[in-house]
């Protein structure tokens, strides 16, 4: 029976990322305070804020893309998010500040991809966790809406892979996108480094625990 206790406890405790060996080399990007390291760029409206439960939020009437002020190229990124119904924003990865980071970058999508007004148009890499428009991920993983997720995004030269709540979702190459209208519309795609950050369309959610790891 202890023997039982401690796997179900090991193997929960590395679904939340919560082991000390887990976190070995994470460094916190997000102070809970302030916006300091980070860069709103494109704002709209409150832009992003930090409650006073030191998470980061992205309002209603705000958004844009903040973004690190740090360039990051290979990585491990976590955080935790919560989002509201039909919320939408997005992971920008080895983005530029300028242009469309969705395009210019990539965009790892954050989505409540089961809220009704998505029924029956998003396309399966628009779906949340997918390299937008590019490469689906798996879907039905996220919690329910209003309580807290977990997300990895590992990027290793082409390898990405996204995890959700301890289950990866995608794991896939940027070398099987070789069609040349493609790789016209998403340069970013070829970007060995950018920023890393938050890509808001004007819908309320929120991220906490953001950290990242560089790898070599």
């Amino acid at each position: 029976m202890r023997a039982l206790y401690l796997g179900i406890t090991a193997a929960l405790m590395f679904a939340c990322g919560a082991t000390a060996g887990n976190e070995a080399g994470f460094v916190s990007i997000f102070n809970g305070k302030d916006l300091t390291g980070w860069r709103l760029v494109n704002g709209k409206g409150r832009g992003y804020v930090v409650d006073a439960d030191h998470t980061l939020e992205c309002p209603a009437d705000g958004g844009g893309n903040l973004l690190s002020e740090k360039e990051y190229s290979n990585f491990i990124l976590r955080f935790d998010f919560k989002l509201t119904p039909g919320a939408n924003n997005g992971v920008g990865i080895r983005a530029p500040f300028e242009g469309d980071a969705a395009y210019q970058g990539m965009e790892i999508q954050i989505l409540d991809d089961e809220d009704p007004q998505y029924k029956g148009w998003l396309r399966p890499e628009q779906h949340h966790g997918s390299v937008y428009d590019l490469i689906p991920a798996r879907v039905g993983f996220r919690k329910p809406v209003g309580e807290w997720n977990s997300e990895e995004i590992y990027a290793n030269g082409p390898h990405i892979r996204v995890t959700v709540n301890g289950v990866i979702i995608l794991d896939s190459s940027l070398d099987i996108i070789r069609e040349p209208e493609v790789l016209k519309k998403h340069p970013g795609v070829r970007r060995t480094s950018g920023h890393v950050g938050f890509l808001g369309h004007g819908s309320q959610l929120w991220f906490r625990n953001i950290r990242i790891k560089q790898l070599q």
